[in-house]
């Protein structure tokens, strides 16, 4: 019987529940990268340092679904990283790489080789990934789930999810949930080319879909397309941690979404009543649009402008922008 017709049966069967097969989702990355350093920072108006204005990125908690990182590098010497493995029943962990270059972005120590955006900044890490049979990094469906629940369990209210795959039912309805709760998500659109299919999560209504730029702010070759696409972010030859010690420059939508899940983090903190449609409006609004004019499927609404991350979207407060200069110039992460 094709998988098709034995998923049908389940859905006839219990027609009050949702079903779908259990896909495979994929960290975004390039395997390797080479060149000068990408300006991430300065591309979007950054703060370089821990210059963000008072008030602003106090307590923060930030949500990583990614594979394993490695926390003992000294990018997280500060010891505000919480990894979570949600199992070790019989499947080999996943590498390091990729969590590890993630996390330190978001909230690499200040003084490190890699400072993150967000550097006092509290990360739960929650290790969905396994090793597969061919030696690749994998996450189902159902441990993607798992790990959304734990970190809404634990009040996170931005995740970001730097992987892609393809749709799932299961997964767009728990997503769209977590969105009615509040809760922020960021998901790299993909690097399967132009042509590619929408990549999940990253194309549900309810997730800010990130493509990646280049230090001219040109779109990167692979990044996925699509009118699903809302957010333009540095994402090739983005300086960030090894897996082991040191740094070195990385490329994939998977490095952009962070700038973005950073600017998101810094909005809800500024105000906690802002919902996930909020936030997602307001980061579009304040975009430097590039390409055609408006949202298009290639820049979305455009170049994220971190210089209004801090701006409160509650009618009942008083907007807070960075100043233009302490963007950095040319700094780089």
């Amino acid at each position: 019987m094709p998988l098709e017709a034995a998923r049908d049966l389940v859905i006839d069967a219990a027609p009050q529940s949702t079903a779908d097969f259990v896909h495979y989702y994929r960290p975004g990355q390039e395997t390797e990268c080479a060149g000068p350093h990408c300006t991430a920072a300065g591309l979007i108006g950054w703060p370089a340092g821990t210059g963000l204005p008072a008030g602003c990125g106090g307590n923060v908690t930030i949500g990583l679904i990614d594979t394993a990182i490695n926390p003992a590098h000294a990018a997280f010497s500060k010891g505000r990283v919480e990894v979570l493995r949600l199992s070790d029943d019989g499947v080999a962990e996943s590498g390091r790489q990729h969590g590890t270059a993630v996390a330190a972005l978001l909230v690499g120590g200040a003084d490190s080789r890699t400072p993150g955006l967000l550097p006092h900044a509290r990360l739960i890490a929650v290790d969905s990934f396994h090793r597969g049979d061919r030696q690749d990094d994998r996450s189902d469906a159902y441990d993607l789930l798992r790990a959304l629940d734990l970190l809404s369990a634990r009040g996170v209210q931005v995740t970001n999810m730097s992987l892609s795959g393809p749709a799932n039912a299961l997964l767009e309805q728990f997503v769209r949930k977590l969105s009615e709760r509040g809760m922020v998500i960021v998901a790299a659109a993909g690097n399967g080319g132009p042509r590619a299919e929408p990549a999940y999560p990253a194309a549900y209504a309810e997730v800010i879909a990130v493509t990646a730029v280049d230090r001219m702010k040109r779109p990167y070759r692979r990044a996925g397309r699509g009118e699903h696409i809302d957010l333009a972010a540095p994402g090739v030859q983005v300086w960030t941690a090894a897996s082991v010690s040191g740094a070195r420059p990385k490329t994939g939508t998977s490095f952009a979404a962070p700038f973005v899940t950073a600017a998101a983090a810094l909005m809800k903190s500024a105000n906690s009543n802002a919902t996930a449609a909020d936030i997602q409006d307001a980061l579009g609004k304040s975009a430097e649009d590039l390409g055609a004019p408006g949202k298009d499927a290639v820049f979305g609404w455009g170049l994220l402008n971190a210089r209004t991350a801090c701006v409160v979207t509650s009618k009942k407060a008083t907007p807070q922008s960075m100043p233009e200069d302490s963007a950095g110039g040319e700094g780089s992460l």
